[in-house]
């Protein structure tokens, strides 16, 4: 008999992004972005969009490269952490708890096979508005920003991996979620090449992608959602205008149907500003889609070819890694 799916993650809480340009990079998801700083206090700032529940959705850290400082999940509930933690845990990629944390409460604390520190929770600060930004609609958290692109909330993360089968096993194994598209060699090896997770009704919160120069525990790059694909349009010429690097969109995936743009921010990492509504996961007996490397060399949903860049350029780059 098949096992049960496991459902015990709520979606992707945070991220932390490293930073050597950190006022430049808070300019950027505030005026160019359009999201709302929270917090700042010893070297980071926090911020959320303005449709994010939760204190923070994003932690900027002053740091001398690029990359990703960790990245965190929102367990459903107490008995799913406990759960979720009991797994890591076992698994012996666990490193331990954390109590002094901003925006939420104790953290559990593991890397990912490929080395992303990691964290989950379940209880945390709730984000309240005031005079200033208190929405008309009373079911969104705060007022629409008019102010840059409008990002609406944290939608998902991309990783890097050198053994991209190891992360899979070990996410579906310990953390849950659903399988819900993955490229392979072949339909007769199915040697994973990238995968993609989904912990909620969302056709993903996580992917992660093989890293074609072999390195470990790489960051792609982090999504926020907006609200239509016009946006996204709009997105690119408010980039254009501020002299943020494109590097590639706007244009549709075949993988996902997200409508996407891909931009650098100015400290290094990239970002990506799409309309991910296209799919969700409804089906309670879904079968995971493969696609193979020969017809994702087709290219995108119409025809556009994959940037090169996009299976190299990751944070921290070669020449910024440290090695023990």
């Amino acid at each position: 008999m098949k096992n049960e799916i496991i459902w015990d993650i709520a979606h992707l809480g945070h991220v932390e992004l490293l930073t050597p340009k950190l006022d430049a990079s808070t300019r950027f998801f505030t005026d160019v972005m359009g999201m709302s700083i929270t917090e700042a206090k010893d070297g980071s700032v926090y911020l959320r969009a303005y449709d994010d529940y939760e204190h923070h959705s994003l932690k900027l850290t002053q740091h001398k490269h690029a990359g990703m400082g960790h990245f965190a999940w929102r367990a459903k509930s107490e008995e799913a952490l406990k759960r979720r933690v009991e797994a890591i845990e076992k698994s012996g990629y666990g490193i331990g708890w954390s109590g002094n944390n901003i925006g939420h409460g104790p953290a559990y604390l593991f890397h990912s096979p490929d080395g992303h520190k990691t964290e989950i929770y379940f209880e945390t600060v709730k984000y309240k508005s005031g005079p200033n930004d208190s929405s008309a609609l009373k079911n969104t958290v705060s007022k629409f920003p008019g102010k840059g692109i409008n990002v609406r909330r944290l939608d998902h993360l991309n990783l890097f991996s050198n053994d991209v089968r190891a992360f899979r096993d070990f996410h579906l194994q310990n953390l849950g979620g659903l399988l819900t598209e993955s490229i392979v060699d072949n339909l007769t090896d199915m040697n994973p090449k990238a995968v993609w997770f989904a912990v909620n009704s969302k056709s993903y919160d996580l992917a992660v992608t093989i890293d074609y120069l072999g390195l470990k525990g790489r960051f792609h790059h982090v999504t926020y959602a907006c609200n239509s694909r016009e946006e996204v349009l709009i997105a690119a010429d408010i980039c254009l205008e501020n002299g943020i690097k494109i590097e590639t969109g706007p244009h549709k995936h075949a993988i996902q149907q997200t409508f996407f743009l891909y931009v650098y921010e100015p400290g290094g990492n990239r970002i990506e500003v799409a309309n991910t509504t296209a799919r969700l996961i409804l089906d309670p007996d879904y079968k995971t889609i493969y696609w193979t490397v020969d017809e994702r060399k087709k290219g995108q949903a119409w025809g556009l070819p994959t940037i090169e860049s996009f299976h190299t350029q990751g944070t921290p780059m070669p020449e910024d890694m440290e090695y023990q």
